[in-house]
Order: structure tokens, then sequence, then C-alpha cells
């Protein structure tokens, strides 16, 4: 649904400009599994006193990092750069099994922020190679939540797949032999392709009884989708690294309408803001509320605008902190 009260902004220097429609999906940003994350590493913070290390960026993006940065919180990649008896966070991604092996045997602090989500492929991934089925995962080589994934089993145990077209690459499985599974952050309609032409080739490979494609990624494609054929363009917020904001990109693109990813509202340049009605504003999971209102008060600036907030879901999961950082109620 879209709100019944828009609010209209002008920049005394776009007078004359006509009035830009400004369509904000929702959902969008922070996602449940995101804000768990941030909330380890500031309660890590305030538990232990800075510095507390956390591998790999805690979410993808610039500014959240950034503001950790600030409170104390230092980033690297590896549990290497992490000096003894200091506390490690692992990101929302997950990480292999054999970090928290590597901390344990150093006798290292560590607080596990991977997203429940993800922890949930993973146990499926454990369940499926207990049960002598070989996996095959829908991801993207290389990204950390992928690599966390392939690294819950032995080598070999899962094969990755990115495309329908890998599928025919496949080789011959024994019957009953082959179970899926998906990454979180993945188009909703390129998963569902690759499903079905891994069903079309293995009729027999069995999967999740749910979809692995989390809420927050599945709600953001869908909001997008509602307003983009009302749009002239798109500005998805997120970073270049993020996987759930690049594909809110290529909804748009899909539907024929230009878009572009940006992490700031300076980045965006105003000749994408000349000579079109209405645009379309949304951000990636990782993306805090500060910088939708950043872009937006950016375009305000170039041109008057009426802004409209289109609603397509509610959402209201919230996840369990660690134990040892629970949050006692006032």
């Amino acid at each position: 649904m879209t709100s019944p009260a828009p609010t209209t902004s002008a920049s005394p220097h776009a007078e004359d400009a006509a009035l830009l429609t400004v369509l904000v999906a929702a959902p969008r940003g922070f996602c449940a599994g995101v804000d768990r994350a941030i909330r380890i590493v500031e309660l890590a913070l305030e538990k232990y006193g800075a510095p507390v290390y956390v591998r790999h960026e805690i979410v993808h993006n610039r500014y959240v990092v950034d503001s950790l940065k600030a409170k104390g919180a230092i980033f690297v990649e590896s549990l290497d750069q992490v000096p003894d008896n200091l506390p490690v966070v692992f990101s929302a991604h997950g990480v292999p099994k054999a970090v928290p092996a590597k901390a344990e045997a150093r006798g290292l602090d560590y607080i596990d922020a991977t997203c429940p989500l993800v922890s949930k492929v993973h146990r499926q991934a454990e369940r499926s190679h207990e049960a002598g089925r070989h996996i095959i995962f829908i991801g993207h080589a290389g990204h950390p939540e992928v690599i966390g994934t392939l690294g819950q089993l032995p080598e070999g145990a899962i094969t990755l797949v990115e495309s329908v077209d890998d599928i025919a690459a496949l080789p011959a499985y024994a019957e009953n032999s082959l179970s899926y599974l998906t990454q979180t952050t993945l188009s909703v309609d390129d998963t569902r392709d690759i499903i079905r032409a891994l069903q079309h080739r293995f009729p027999d490979i069995i999967g999740p009884r749910g979809e692995d494609v989390c809420y927050a990624t599945s709600n953001r494609q869908e909001a997008v989708k509602s307003i983009v054929g009302r749009c002239d363009r798109m500005i998805v917020i997120g970073a270049p690294n993020s996987s759930n904001s690049l594909r809110l990109v290529e909804v748009a693109a899909r539907a024929g309408i230009p878009a572009h990813l940006v992490q700031r509202g300076t980045d965006i340049d105003t000749a994408w803001l000349n000579d079109i009605r209405t645009i379309g504003v949304t951000a990636g999971a990782s993306a805090p509320e500060t910088l939708v209102r950043e872009v937006i008060d950016t375009i305000a600036a170039y041109r008057p605008i009426s802004e409209n907030i289109v609603v397509t879901a509610e959402e209201n999961m919230v996840f369990k902190l660690p134990r040892g950082l629970e949050v006692s109620p006032q």
C-alpha cells in the first residue's frame, strides 16, 4: 500500500523544477540479522572495553563499519591479526568451522554473530551430509557466506553452482544421493530457475523444507518489484560487496529501469534526476535508515519532491543475542 500522506520538500535553488515523485520501498534497510550483529559488537565493546576485534566486516556497509571503528572495533581478515587475550567477533556472514576451532586453540574469547538464518543453512548442510547426501550449493563464489557454508563440511562434500548453465556441467550422481541448499541473499527469481534446472536433471534431489533465501532478501526484492513499474529510475543504497543490495539493482534492471547502487547521498549524479518524473529508492539489508534519509535529502536539494512510502510487508523478526551478551530488562 502507499502511505496516504506524502511529504513535500524543495530546495530554494530548485523552485522552478518540476515536482519529482520519490517512491520509497518498504521493507528496506536493516534486517534482524544485521541489527543483531551490530548490537553484538556494541555489547562486546561494553563488556570487554576497546578494542574488540571483528573478523571481516561485521556487515557489508562502510558507514556501519566506520561507526563501529569509532567506538573501538578493529576489523581484520584473519585470526592471525588478532592479538592474544583479546575478544574477537565473527561476522554475520558466518565462518568455516576451522575458524572457531583455531580461536579455541589459541584461547581467544570469541562471539559468533552469524545470522541465525545462515546458521540454519549450516545445520541443514550437516544433516544432509550425515544422511550420506552430496550437497549442491547455489551461491556466489567468494562471498563470505558461501565460504563459511562450504567450510562446514569436509572438502568435496559440497559442490557450488552459480547459474543454470553450471547444472549441465555437473557429473552424474547415484540415485537418491543429492540435496541442495542456497545462499540466503540471492535473487529469488534466479534461484527458482536454478532449482528447477536441478530438479529437471536430478528428479530425486531433495531441498530444504522452507526457503533458504531469507525473508529480508525476499521482502526487499518484492518491494522493488511493487514500485519499479511506476519509476523512471531506481536508487539502491548499499555496498558494492553486498549481495542482497546487488540483487535489488538486478530486479530493477530486469524490469528495464535504470538502477544505480550508491553508498551515500554524495554518490548521486544529479544528471540521473533530470527529465524524470518518478524515482524509486530502496536500501539493502546492511544499509541504515540514516543513509536512506541522506539520499532523499540529496535528491530534494536538487528538485522539489513528493515522498511516498510504499509498504508491501511488515517485518517484526527479532533474533536472540548470544549467551553472555543478553541485555537485562530495565
